[in-house]
């Protein structure tokens, strides 16, 4: 089979092609993909590229190093509302949103396979796609609550619609590690291979679907996103809104603080 040759570069995700399909590779593997404002900007250019390139039919996104993608980036708070806080609504609705929504949208296939690390955002990121496939080593995590925020990214609608409420509470409210065999078990995830053998796993697939009927598969998705995903804009707003309430909160500058200096939180529920 004929390998992914290296078509774009932005300055933190890469663009591969192999035929019909295309790879977008996250590339911060020093900070194992965390999504700080340049990956932002980089991904939601790299998803409208494929998504409008009609020659492109298939869409792989992988993480570089050993992560899928940890989250966002706490050391990357640079935007502030004019009362000082974390303006996390407009990062949220201004980058983020756009990114789920394009994959969501995107008319041909999306496939995610989650090496390492797939939390908070980077959870949202994998779910968004159509088919996920995991590294047996890989885990899934939504860790907003260690930190005294909620989720977000869509998560709170990507989440329940794989596997319920019950399960959905569970890893949002414990901010626990959810291994990939028990992922595959719950249902949240598609399919677990040795870590060596993901990268050629997922590659096998992109270019399967790249060979298929893209009409079918874009109608397959819009019968699915009007079932399941219907109310995504209305959801991603709501959350926003409610994870701004929490960025001002001092449970968050705390949560905050205590990763930083790398001990237990001290939480008041303020």
């Amino acid at each position: 089979m004929s390998a992914y040759v290296p078509v774009k570069g932005y300055e933190t995700v890469r663009v591969y092609r192999c035929g019909g399909a295309a790879k977008l590779e996250l590339s911060r593997p020093e900070r194992m993909n965390a999504l700080n404002k340049q990956m932002r900007i980089d991904l939601l250019a790299a998803v409208r590229s494929v998504a409008g390139d009609d020659e492109v039919r298939s869409v792989l996104i992988t993480g570089a190093g050993r992560a899928f993608s940890s989250g966002a980036d706490l050391k990357d708070q640079r935007d502030t509302t004019p009362e000082g806080y974390p303006d996390v609504y407009s990062v949220l609705t201004g980058l983020y949103h756009p990114i789920i929504t394009g994959i969501r949208e995107m008319p041909k296939p999306v496939v995610a396979a989650v090496n390492g690390a797939a939390a908070g955002i980077g959870l949202s990121l994998a779910l968004s796609c159509d088919l996920v496939l995991a590294a047996e080593s890989a885990y899934f995590l939504l860790a907003f609550v260690n930190i005294g925020l909620v989720p977000d990214g869509g998560s709170s609608l990507l989440v329940p619609s794989r596997f319920g409420f019950a399960r959905a509470a569970e890893l949002a409210m414990l901010g626990e590690r959810l291994g990939a065999a028990k992922a595959l078990d719950w249902g949240l995830i598609n399919q677990v291979w040795p870590d060596a053998e993901l990268p050629g796993r997922a590659q096998d697939l992109c270019v399967r679907l790249a060979q298929g009927p893209t009409g079918s598969y874009a109608g397959t998705k819009r019968q699915l996103n009007r079932w399941l995903y219907e109310g995504m804009a209305a959801q991603l707003e709501f959350e926003a809104r409610v994870q701004q309430e929490r960025a001002e909160s001092a449970d968050f500058a705390e949560g905050v603080a205590a990763f930083t200096e790398k001990r237990t939180p001290r939480f008041t529920g303020r």
